[in-house]
């Protein structure tokens, strides 16, 4: 069974405290972005060792590691926004629609232990990529499909926010 698609717009969280997870983007420090992207892979792993790891809670929502696969991925992707944006001037990301690519990629019969891994890699990957950006370049944006407008600081915001609040999710 498919979960329903999330089609809420998340772009709040850069601006408030999110009321189900507690994260305040907002107070987060950029030069403490990398360390939010590295803390949060680090609470993966005890996740992913669960014996109950690809348990749904209920029909409608993703599994332990259905959450853990969507993280890995929005590293990636959200690594090549962060590309794109330094690279060019304002670009339009390509569309990214999780839940097909959940369902694709069936994200539910995936070895925990190699999502954990692949999970490090790409946060570690996108981590650096935020700990090299300095001065201006935090003002250069980027648009989402949906016209959402980023500047990269309000990219590392929204992104931050997605993993914290996904492992919250899992109880982790």
């Amino acid at each position: 069974m498919t979960v329903e698609p999330d089609t809420k717009d998340w772009t709040w969280v850069i601006d408030r405290p999110c009321p189900e997870c507690g994260f305040d983007a907002s107070a987060l420090s950029l030069s403490d972005v990398p360390a939010a992207i590295r803390a949060n892979a680090d609470g993966w792993p005890e996740v992913l060792g669960r014996p109950n790891v690809r348990e749904r809670p209920d029909p409608a929502t993703w599994s332990p590691l259905e959450y853990a696969c969507h993280v890995r991925d929005a590293c990636r992707v959200f690594g090549r926004r962060l590309t794109m944006m330094l690279a060019q001037d304002d670009p339009l990301f390509p569309n990214w629609d999780q839940d097909a690519t959940a369902v694709e990629s069936r994200y539910g019969e995936q070895d925990p232990l190699e999502v954990a891994a692949e999970l490090r890699r790409n946060a570690d990957g996108l981590a650096a990529a935020f700990a090299a950006v300095h001065g201006d370049l935090w003002r250069r944006t980027g648009r989402r499909s949906n016209g959402s407008v980023f500047t990269v600081e309000t990219l590392a915001r929204y992104f931050v926010h997605d993993p914290v609040h996904h492992l919250h999710d899992v109880g982790g």
